[in-house]
């Protein structure tokens, strides 16, 4: 999951948030996850890089990149939160009940569904989340 435009620390610094060593490893982390770390794992791989980033940095950092719009933050099923970067492209996810593995999907006809009940109902969707949760089907 990598920022299509900017990365993560060009994002903070065009807000004008200082860019501190554990912040770039973070923030690096977050940009090289091809899945959806929680921050116990956020703070696991960030100390393979630097072993001086303690779990009160990454914890103070998640919030700082949340406030401002660059991560979004995921409780699957009321589980932990994950973590992702902000990408402004709207996805679902789908979460493996066996694995925890999240995958993200998009699709047209389950947005028009979506939008056609909120019509139908005399609403104006502003925003929603969905998330299904499945095991893979056993082969036949």
């Amino acid at each position: 999951m990598t920022q299509s435009k900017q990365t993560l620390i060009d994002q903070c610094k065009a807000q004008g948030r200082r860019i501190t060593g554990p912040r770039r490893v973070i923030a690096e982390v977050i940009s090289s996850a091809d899945d959806h770390p929680d921050v116990s794992e956020i703070h696991r791989r960030a100390m393979r890089r630097d072993a001086r980033i303690s779990l009160a940095t990454v914890y103070r950092t998640m919030r700082m990149f949340s406030e401002i719009g660059l991560i979004e933050q995921h409780s699957f099923d009321g589980g932990r939160f994950r973590v992702e970067p902000a990408t402004g492209s709207h996805h679902d996810h789908l979460i493996d009940t066996i694995t925890g593995k999240v995958i993200e999907f998009q699709s047209e006809e389950i947005e028009r569904l979506q939008a056609e009940i909120a019509d139908r109902l005399g609403y104006e969707i502003t925003g929603h989340r969905l998330e299904l949760y499945g095991r893979p089907k056993k082969a036949k």
